[in-house]
C-alpha cells in the first residue's frame, strides 16, 4: 500500500524552524526534535507512526551520529531524514584527558566553525555512595555576562546555541561512557554561557533529557547554573521537576559583585537570592550557591560575614572555588588557609560549605580556557587596559562604590 505524502503544516514548519540558532546550520538537528514534531514530520512525508519512534530510538537508543547507522530504516527514508536534518550538530570533538583520566575536556566544533566546551568528571565509587559521570555542558558559544574571573567572559558573546547543538554534547558524552561500559549519570548547565539567558533552547533540551521517550534521566540528576537572571530562575522553579539550581554567587555585596557579576548591576545580589530561596522552598530542593574565592579580592572576613547574613536560615549550600588561573586578569586564586579561615565562618552561621578542588588544570578546565587557546592572544596593549580596569574598578568596589556602568547588553532577560 502506497501512502501520499501530505504538505507539513504551518506550525510543523514554526517549529522545524525555531529548532535551529542564526548560523547554526541549513538544516535543524534531529536530536532538538520533539516526539510530536518528528511524528508530525514523519506523517507529511507519507510514512507510518512507526518509522517516527524507530528514528528516536536511533536518536537516543543508539546515539546514532550518522544515517547508515539508522539500520531499522529503509535507505530512501534514510536519505530524506539525512537531506532535512542533522543527526549531528557536532562537526568535530577533540578529547584531552587530564586527573589520571578522571577529567576530559571536549573542544566541540560546530557547523558555523563555532567553538563549545563540555567536560566529562569521573567519580569513582567511594564507601557508601556509587560512582558517578558528570557532564558540564554549553550553552552559548561565548558568554555576554563578561565575569572577569572567566575564561570564556574573555571571549565575549558569541550566539546562542540550539537545542540540538546542546543536547548532542550529551549524546557525545553518553557515546565515550558507552564504549567504556558506563552510563552518564548528572548534567549540569554549567559551561560556555549563561543558560538562562537563551531559556526556550535550554528548557527544550531540559525536557529531552528528562523525556522517557528519549534521554530519560531524572531532575533531580540535572543542574541548571546562573549568574543570576531573575526571570529565568522564576521560570525554572514553575516548571516544578526537582531540578537542582546553581547560583554564581561570588560575593554578597552590591558593590563587589557589580564588578565580578556584572548582570548584578541589572539583578541585584537580594533580589537573586530571594528568588533562589523561593526555588528551594516551592521545589524542596536545596540550592547551590558558587563562590570563586580571588586572594584579597573576595575572600575577607568581611565578605565572609555579609555572604553569612545573606544567607542564613535559605535551604542552600556553599560551594569555595579557588579561583582557575585566567591569564589577562591581575587577579590569583584565594591560599587554602584563606579559603579555609572563610568556610568557618560560615559554617559558624550555620550555612553548609563545601570546599571544591579545582580538576584539570593543566589542560585548561576553567570554562572557555581551550576555545580562548584557540582564539589566541589578544594584544598585549589590550590585556594591559583590561587589568588597569580590574584593578581601578576592584578598589572602588572595596571602597563600598556601586558601578556606573550598565549591565552588558544582551542581559535583559
Amino acid at each position: 500500500m502506497t501512502t501520499t505524502p501530505t504538505e507539513p503544516s504551518p506550525l510543523l514548519l514554526l517549529e522545524l524552524d525555531r529548532s535551529r540558532a542564526p548560523s547554526s546550520g541549513p538544516v535543524p538537528g534531529l536530536s532538538g526534535l520533539t516526539p510530536e514534531t518528528l511524528g508530525e514530520w514523519a506523517a507529511s512525508i507519507g510514512q507510518p507512526g512507526y518509522r517516527a519512534r524507530q528514528i528516536l530510538d536511533g536518536v537516543w537508543g543508539a546515539l546514532a551520529t550518522r544515517p547508515e547507522e539508522l539500520r531499522t530504516l529503509p535507505a530512501a527514508l534514510r536519505d530524506t531524514l539525512a537531506a532535512q536534518f542533522r543527526l549531528d550538530t557536532l562537526e568535530s570533538s577533540e578529547v584531552r584527558p587530564a586527573d589520571g583520566g578522571l577529567t576530559e575536556k571536549v573542544l566541540h566544533r560546530l557547523g558555523d566553525g563555532a567553538l563549545i566546551e563540555s567536560v566529562v568528571m569521573h567519580y569513582p565509587a567511594r564507601g557508601s555512595r556509587r560512582e558517578r559521570h558528570t557532564l558540564c555542558i554549553s550553552s552559548q558559544a561565548g558568554c555576554g555576562v563578561g565575569c572577569p574571573f572567566c575564561a570564556t567572559g574573555e571571549l565575549g558573546f558569541v550566539r546562542d546555541l540550539d537545542a540540538a547543538e546542546i543536547l548532542d554534547q550529551v549524546r557525545h558524552a553518553a557515546r565515550l561512557l558507552r564504549e567504556r561500559e558506563r552510563r552518564l549519570t548528572n548534567v549540569v548547565f554549567m559551561g560556555m554561557g549563561e543558560p538562562l539567558l537563551n531559556p526556550d533552547p535550554v528548557f527544550a533540551a531540559i525536557e529531552a533529557l528528562t523525556d522517557p521517550r528519549r534521554f530519560g534521566m531524572g531532575a533531580r540528576h540535572i543542574t541548571v547554573s546562573t549568574s543570576g537572571v531573575v526571570p529565568g530562575i522564576r521560570r525554572l522553579t514553575a516548571l516544578r521537576p526537582q531540578f537542582t539550581l546553581a547560583v554564581s554567587l561570588h560575593a554578597a555585596r552590591d558593590p563587589l559583585r557589580d564588578v565580578l557579576v556584572p548582570l548584578n548591576r541589572r539583578w541585584p545580589v537580594a533580589e537573586v537570592v530571594a528568588a533562589a530561596r523561593d526555588h528551594a522552598r516551592i521545589t524542596g530542593r536545596r540550592v547551590s550557591y558558587e563562590v570563586t574565592l580571588i586572594d584579597g579580592i573576595n575572600d575577607t572576613p568581611r565578605d565572609a560575614d555579609a555572604m553569612a547574613d545573606l544567607l542564613r536560615g535559605g535551604h542552600g549550600h556553599v560551594n569555595l572555588i579557588p579561583m582557575n588561573p585566567v591569564a589577562h586578569t591581575p587577579w590569583r586564586a584565594s591560599p587554602i588557609e584563606t579559603i579555609e579561615a572563610f568556610a568557618e565562618r560560615l559554617q559558624a552561621a550555620g550555612i553548609p560549605i563545601t570546599i571544591r578542588r579545582n580538576r584539570g588544570q593543566d589542560i585548561g578546565a576553567a570554562c572557555g580556557q581551550l576555545a580562548a587557546e584557540r582564539a589566541g592572544e589578544p594584544a598585549p596593549a589590550a590585556v594591559s587596559r583590561r587589568r588597569e580596569r580590574l584593578v581601578a574598578e576592584s578598589a572602588a568596589a572595596l571602597r563600598g562604590e556601586r558601578s556606573t556602568t550598565p549591565a552588558p547588553a544582551g542581559t535583559e532577560g
